[in-house]
């Protein structure tokens, strides 16, 4: 007896040792290509770790808060000299916005992963999954339950048939589910007429194997090995101790509800859809910094201007108030019009406090978009603009159909609206599918085997399987299954729900064309009017100036006073100033401009798998660095 249970350990062993790389080999899981999820590997090592790398945690690296080194490199003396390029490419490696919208392209990699499992995929920002997909609560997955188990009525007293169905079994990744028991029992009889005897004591050994697997045609089918070792002290038993084994499979295919890619796919072709929503919902936070980025260094450029203004109105100031007091001091000038200018000094030091003022809060804030953190040294560093601000010219305007079409063809917004028209239009053909009734066919076949030990055998559980394989005691059966809701309201509704949502996406995407069409018509308008502003502040500023001039010549001839002067100065800080929001303003028309039209990321240059990665490998070039042009490639 010892014997056998040895042999039947090691054929369960083997059976077991079988049945395992089935779930790799036969998997239907798509391995595709996950360029972001793909590089995190698992830390362990050894000769199990390729076999069981599927149930080990993969490793995601440690965040590092470190800024990159491009920082260090242009802070020299204590300055740091900023291109627009350079500013851009600091962004890239380090702008912590777009360093936490860099994870949305991951997390539609691993909705992609979830769903080819046939699992409902999780969504994120900007992606999600059309309710109408989800039979049931969100979440849910394609799956069914494995029929077929058990050892039938192998081993039993009486024999016989019955109804027989076998349903939907397993899921995209195939389950493997191994059980083995140990069962002791001793039971009191009220005869004794079956055994013998008027208790019984009874030890079982049971061990169950089964494997289940879906495709994506809804086919699925279910493999379950059962084997049971069984003594007992009834007289009357053929075999004592018994073998008791069976093997069965089954196999379902819908043909109505159920059958078909679309069905048994839909999460995986929304999950598939969805990376490319990731990869635009990513590049509009990209187009979004460094929108962002470029206003804020021609903020910074205007506020140098304006301290360069107010510098030089103070000196003119100064300037003044000295030649008064020496007019003063050789009588030809009253108190009063030393006081004038003097108290003009106080207002134009005001004046520069506050330009300076200014001009270090937004240093400060252009440091912040640049950087992960900073430190002393960057915090210490004055920032000096190294690109002017651009002049304006003809070429800077487009023409007007050519700026809409180069909008509706480049905007992120619009390829993510018509990505999930294209997710919705899977909804619609699932519920249209989803109102059909269920009707499948199956069929299943299982071998029994009863061996062990008697006065004329002594076999064990390797001969009960080869029973059961060798069809020594078959069991065939088939049939249909057909399942119809009467009134089908909850179908109903979900189709129902399913088209009205697309005609709001559709009326949704209506709305965006219209407020990017009209965006682009109010940017073209803005770098009219800007262009219109720059031109005028310029020459309103070189007439103030003239004026002042003048004036000042009048004076010292005594034609004028020194009140009439600090007028004229008055007239040209505050054109000069006019002067520096004008090219401010147009500056930033031109990046609305961009902006509008979508090619923000072309027209600097910028990689996107740069920007993906943190790693700038081809600095950006600007329209207005050296080399740049104005002009979109």
């Amino acid at each position: 007896m010892r014997k056998h249970s040895y042999r039947s350990a090691i054929f369960i062993g083997l059976c077991i040792y079988w049945l395992i790389p089935q779930a790799f080999i036969i998997a239907q899981t798509d391995h595709g290509n996950y360029p972001q999820i793909g590089q995190y590997e698992t830390n362990k090592s050894g000769i199990f770790s390729s076999i069981f790398k599927n149930f080990q945690e993969r490793t995601v690296p440690r965040l590092v808060f470190d800024n990159s080194a491009r920082i260090e490199s242009l802070i020299q003396d204590g300055k740091l000299r900023l291109t627009l390029a350079d500013a851009l490419a600091l962004a890239l490696e380090n702008n912590l916005d777009i360093a936490v919208q860099r994870y949305i392209p991951e997390f539609s990699q691993t909705d992609l992963l979830r769903s080819q499992a046939g699992q409902s995929p999780r969504g994120f920002t900007g992606g999600t999954t059309p309710g109408g997909l989800t039979a049931g609560a969100l979440g849910a997955g394609i799956t069914g339950s494995s029929a077929g188990s058990g050892v039938g009525s192998a081993g039993g007293i009486t024999g016989g048939g019955g109804a027989v169905q076998v349903g939907a079994s397993g899921n995209f990744d195939p389950t493997l589910s191994v059980n083995f028991s140990f069962d002791r029992v001793t039971s009191p009889l009220n005869t004794s007429v079956v055994s013998g005897i008027d208790n019984v004591l009874g030890q079982t050994s049971a061990f169950t194997a089964s494997y289940a697997q879906l495709f994506s045609s809804g086919t699925s089918y279910s493999l379950t090995l059962n084997g049971q070792q069984q003594s007992s002290n009834q007289q009357y038993l053929i075999f004592n101790p018994a073998s008791v084994t069976r093997f069965a499979l089954g196999v379902n295919q819908p043909l109505l509800n159920g059958l078909g890619r679309l069905y048994n796919e839909r999460y995986i072709i929304v999950a598939r859809n969805n990376t490319k929503v990731a990869e635009d919902v990513f590049r509009l936070q990209l187009i979004t910094t460094v929108v962002a980025v470029e206003n804020a260094y021609w903020d910074l450029a205007a506020l140098q201007e304006s301290v360069r203004v107010a510098k030089q109105a103070l000196t003119v100031s100064e300037q003044l108030y000295q030649d008064n007091k020496a007019r003063l001091e050789v009588g030809i000038m009253s108190p009063l019009d030393v006081t004038s200018a003097e108290s003009e000094v106080a207002s134009r030091e005001r004046d520069l406090t506050m330009a300076t003022t200014n001009l270090e809060f937004q240093e400060a804030t252009l440091k912040n978009m640049l950087v992960k953190k900073v430190g002393p040294e960057l915090d210490a560093a004055r920032i000096i603009i190294a690109d002017a601000m651009p002049q304006p010219a003809a070429a800077d305007i487009p023409e007007l159909q050519m700026a809409l079409a180069n909008a509706m063809e480049s905007r992120p917004e619009l390829r993510q609206a018509d990505i999930n028209l294209k997710n919705q239009d899977v909804s619609d053909r699932f519920t249209e599918e989803a109102l059909k009734p269920s009707l499948s066919v199956f069929g299943f076949y299982a071998g029994s085997g009863l061996q062990g030990t008697n006065a004329t055998s002594d076999s064990g559980m390797a001969d009960s399987f080869g029973q059961a394989f060798n069809a020594s005691y078959p069991e065939y059966s088939g049939g249909f299954s057909l399942n119809v809701s009467l009134r089908n309201r909850t179908a109903q509704a979900d189709n129902l729900r399913s088209q009205l949502e697309k005609n709001q996406l559709l009326i949704s995407r209506q709305k965006s064309r219209n407020t990017i069409a009209l965006e682009v018509r109010k940017a073209i308008i803005g770098l009219v009017q800007g262009k219109a502003q720059v031109e005028s502040a310029h020459k309103a500023a070189s007439l103030a100036r003239e004026m002042w001039e003048g004036e000042k010549d009048k004076l010292a001839e005594g034609a004028s006073t020194s009140y009439q002067v600090i007028l004229r100065e008055r007239d040209l800080i505050t054109a000069e100033q006019a002067e520096v929001a004008a090219m401010s303003t147009y500056s930033k028309a031109m990046v609305e401009m961009d902006r509008s039209r979508g090619i923000t990321l072309d027209r600097n240059g910028i990689e996107y798998g740069d920007a993906l990665s943190g790693k700038v490998s081809k600095t950006p070039v600007t329209p207005f660095s050296v080399g740049g042009s104005k002009e979109a490639k």
